[in-house]
């Protein structure tokens, strides 16, 4: 009887449509496709344990109770945040007993992310035993949320979000379903499908408010901002989306793309970023990207982190944004960061050298006599202010460390380093071989 009455509930739009068939999946043809890895396993006959890895709305639920019908497995559903170890318990024994009956059993467990470590691992016995093909949802990186163990038993797939195409196909299906269109405009539709960001079962949802409006209505853009709610973007500041679109601003300053930059700072703001973060994150890039190529970079990020700090939102954010156009539109070099990551290996390789005698101090009398601070020139004491004496320890050859590159402020630097390495070399031409700065010394490498 509870089965009869259940028939006849309401079903949201989206349950209603949901794919009978892995054929009817939208979106996910490089996975399903004649061609697809998971087509071949259908194939086949036989399916293995899997992490299904994309954003929500794509199909992951759907494909995999598809896939535990396609090859005649019992399906569980557990959902990661609902679940304990009880519930592992209770569906590895029922499990355990099915195999014995002769049929399998495939595991969904969604959000498996959600599940600790030592959980993660309690599946590891039942997986290799055959017990349970274990089909595993996530909406974060497996590489970053699951244990190794556990991946290395399970392939990773990863779903696409829903594209146009995918979407409008959902949407003519739910119209077919209905027996009438969506009650927009052409601007309208286009902006529902922006709405839904990728997400079917939120489209779904959107239409299924739709419908209920009066047949009669035509909705605009504007309208439909108001007949509908708008969705928060996908973004989790302390996981993947995080990283993903600081690396995409980031890239794109250094390519400098400053309105492909301006948008990833705009997705971050939107997904609830801390500016503050971008701002610091800015002043790296100054540093790391720009450098010496045009030193007011630095000023500017430092300038716009300060501003932010002072105004705060929304006003502050406008600061972020003028240094974020700053630092894309600058020339490039990373010659700075160059030479100190190289002179950092230097010193690690060449361990604990003493400085030449000559330029270290002598404020004892004993030190004197050992011949500290003996042959030093003052610099601007000498011609052009340069004496050309080496300062690189004793025993290691002369390198070449900073690299400037000919753009921007740059240009000027390698003129100026040229400028002293002639005069070195004219001093070492003129005056007689002391204070430890020998040929070898003195050569450039």
């Amino acid at each position: 009887m509870s089965g009869l009455f259940e028939a006849q509930a309401p079903r949201p739009l989206a349950d209603r449509l949901r794919p009978q068939k892995i054929a009817e999946i939208v979106g996910q043809d490089h996975l399903i496709g004649a061609n697809g890895p998971i087509a071949r396993m259908l194939a086949a006959g036989q399916v293995s344990s899997m992490i299904l890895w994309g954003p929500p709305g794509c199909g992951k639920t759907t494909l995999a109770k598809l896939l535990a019908d396609g090859v005649d497995l019992h399906f569980e559903l557990l959902s990661a945040v609902f679940s304990g170890v009880a519930d592992l318990r209770k569906v590895f024994e029922a499990a355990r007993e099915r195999r014995r009956m002769g049929q399998g059993t495939l595991l969904f467990i969604d959000e498996i992310h959600r599940f600790n470590r030592a959980q993660q691992d309690g599946f590891l016995p039942y997986v290799e035993d055959g017990t349970i093909i274990l089909v595993g949802a996530t909406t974060e990186n497996p590489s970053f949320e699951l244990n190794g163990a556990l991946l290395s038993r399970a392939q990773v797939f990863v779903l696409n979000r829903l594209d146009v195409a995918a979407m409008e196909l959902l949407l003519a299906r739910a119209e077919e379903l209905m027996g009438y269109r969506l009650p927009l405009d052409d601007t309208a539709r286009h902006a529902l499908l922006d709405m839904a960001d990728g997400d079917g079962r939120y489209l779904l949802n959107l239409a299924e408010e739709l419908f209920r409006l009066p047949p009669d209505v035509m909705l605009d853009s504007a309208g439909l901002s108001k007949a509908v709610q708008r969705r928060a973007p996908l973004y989790d500041k302390a996981q993947e989306g995080h990283y993903n679109l600081i690396s995409a601003l980031h890239k794109s300053l250094r390519g400098s793309d400053t309105d492909a930059a301006l948008y990833w700072f705009a997705r971050m703001l939107d997904g609830g970023e801390d500016p503050l973060y971008i701002a610091r994150r800015l002043v790296r890039f100054a540093a790391e990207d720009v450098g010496l190529a045009d030193p007011q970079a630095l000023t500017q990020a430092l300038a716009a982190w300060d501003t932010y700090k002072r105004l705060g939102s929304p006003e502050g954010e406008l600061a972020i944004a003028q240094c974020v156009i700053y630092l894309g539109t600058a020339p490039k070099s990373n010659a700075a960061y160059k030479a100190y990551n190289a002179v950092r290996k230097a010193a690690k390789t060449y361990g604990s050298l003493m400085p030449p005698k000559h330029i270290l101090n002598a404020p004892t009398k004993l030190m004197s006599q050992l011949g500290y601070s003996a042959g030093y020139e003052y610099d601007h004491d000498a011609e052009d202010g340069f004496s050309g004496q080496n300062y690189f320890p004793d025993g290691m050859r002369r390198q070449r460390f900073y690299q400037p590159v000919e753009r921007g402020f740059e240009r000027e630097l390698v003129k100026r380093q040229d400028y002293w390495e002639k005069l070195r070399a004219k001093r070492h031409q003129t005056k007689p071989k002391s204070g430890g700065d020998d040929e070898d010394q003195g050569s450039d490498t």
